[in-house]
């Protein structure tokens, strides 16, 4: 008995080594599988980056394609080969060409051609009128203003001499006129063309300007701005709703010679008021919203990032977060489970009708909730069962299993939206309003210093305020630097793009 008690005992421990070994074997190839997963997901996000179509539109496929195809294919094969011949009447007429429809807001520069060799006795009985789009380069002039100088003489024997004033200048004693400092601003922050290149422009036309007083000029303009600017961001903190997002700036510094500086716009906008802020940090913690935010209350909506999860001011804030963000995760994990993250595209789809169908029925915010009431919070019921039911079978590490650990963890967030129609289904408004920044750092690089970078922050928010409204960046900017130095400070707003 002793021999055979010892016996089992060896052959228990051993069964027991062997069970923790397969454990560890199994374990160990969920980790693989896993890791295995993320990198064909970091692999196709590359190669997405590198040769992919950027549009996250999303298809449904038909499943009854395949049968339609192959039915079809197989009725091909089936029938026999016939040979038919017939005739038919060639057109001779070649379609024209649709000729593009000239704007009649463009002035006209009349041009009359006469027949050579007229005779003195020949009427005439109408005229044809052939208009053609041309174009002529901008013209730089200078602008002299003459001011007459006028004596009176007065009984008294005294003399008067009377001028009239000189008009107030953007920058004093300066030589620069609003609307050049309005073209150098516009097509550095809305053509997104350096100063190098303008001064190379200006060169075609025999004007030789140094990039330094370009600098200059655009100094003083922000110094001019900057009230204006104020003005803006106690208007879009003082609103009940705005978006928020950020991205980075290159800057340079003098703590790091020979590299620039990661800064960031975190960007803000009020899509009810219409009213866009960049506001420039030296980081992306959460000093910047914390700081900006302080006295905010109302809603915020972000795409989740966790600098604006534990703001001081938290208690006074309700946020929202981003559907597209969500939806983004999953249409990027098509290729780890095409099936979960199609369904999920599904849903999020009716979610988009929902908003699009009111966009066009152009319905007010009470009714939007209404239909959102209707429509939107079934599939949004429906989806979170859907969620929580099927994240305990996915891989937490794989691209579907972050979609869902993603949604669920902000799902809160994500459904807030449905309670007031004046509510965005997701921030990619704010993000329209990042893009010319992006555009930017592709042409001029970087931002020569910390305070250029918040200079830039400024002429961003005030010409993506202009975008918004449908406002013509260039004469509004040329109009507010004419008139801004002698504009009452209390009355700032007026200036603002879309309140003239």
């Amino acid at each position: 008995m002793t021999n055979n008690g010892a016996s089992a005992s060896i052959i228990s421990d051993y069964q027991k080594i062997i069970a923790e070994k397969d454990a560890f074997i199994q374990k160990t190839i969920l980790e693989k599988d896993a890791q295995i997963a993320l990198l064909k997901h970091e692999l196709s996000e590359l190669k997405r980056l590198i040769y992919g179509s950027k549009s996250e539109r999303f298809v449904p496929s038909d499943p009854r394609q395949g049968i339609l195809f192959d039915f079809l294919q197989q009725q091909v094969a089936e029938q026999s080969v016939e040979q038919i011949t017939y005739t038919r009447n060639k057109n001779q007429q070649k379609k024209q060409a649709l000729r593009l429809e000239l704007p009649a807001h463009l002035p006209r520069v009349e041009e009359v051609i006469e027949p050579e060799n007229l005779p003195e006795d020949a009427k005439k009985i109408g005229e044809a009128v052939t208009e053609v789009l041309d174009y002529q380069p901008a013209n730089v002039h200078v602008r002299r203003i003459v001011r007459p100088k006028y004596i009176i003489a007065s009984n008294d024997e005294q003399t008067q001499i009377v001028i009239a004033d000189l008009p107030t200048m953007p920058i004093p004693k300066g030589n620069a006129g609003p609307g050049i400092l309005a073209h150098i601003l516009i097509s550095k922050f809305v053509d997104h063309l350096p100063f190098y290149r303008q001064v190379q422009m200006f060169k075609r036309q025999n004007l030789t300007i140094a990039e330094s007083t370009l600098g200059g000029w655009f100094n003083a303009s922000c110094r001019l701005l900057e009230p204006l600017y104020d003005t803006l961001k106690r208007q879009i903190l003082s609103s009940a709703y705005i978006l928020g997002d950020e991205t980075p700036i290159a800057v340079l510094t003098k703590d790091k010679p020979g590299s620039t500086h990661k800064g960031y716009h975190w960007v803000y906008q009020d899509p009810i008021n219409k009213l866009v802020l960049f506001d420039y940090q030296p980081g992306r913690g959460r000093e910047g919203p914390d700081g900006l935010l302080k006295d905010f209350q109302g809603y915020l909506q972000t795409d989740g990032y966790t600098a604006y999860d534990n703001l001081k001011n938290k208690d006074k804030i309700i946020q929202l977060a981003c559907m597209a963000h969500a939806r983004r995760k999953f249409e990027h994990a098509r290729d780890n489970d095409q099936q979960r993250a199609e369904k999920a595209l599904l849903m999020f789809g009716k979610l988009y009708d929902v908003e699009r169908e009111a966009r066009e029925l152009n319905l007010q915010p009470e009714q939007i909730r209404l239909l959102r009431e209707e429509k939107s919070v079934p599939v949004l019921k429906e989806m979170e069962s859907w969620l929580r039911e099927e994240i305990i079978w996915v891989l937490p590490a794989s691209a579907i299993g972050k979609a869902f650990a993603y949604t669920l963890k902000l799902w809160n967030r994500l459904s807030r939206y449905v309670e007031d129609g004046r509510l965005q289904i997701d921030n990619n408004l704010v993000e329209n309003s990042i893009r010319p920044v992006a555009l930017g750092r592709k042409n001029y690089l970087f931002a020569g210093s910390h305070d250029a970078a918040r200079q830039a922050a400024m002429l961003y928010s005030l010409l993506a305020t202009c975008k918004i409204n449908n406002v013509e960046p260039f004469a509004w900017l040329k109009h507010t630097l004419q008139v801004i130095p002698d504009h009452p400070a209390n009355k700032l707003h007026k200036l603002l793009p879309g309140q003239l």
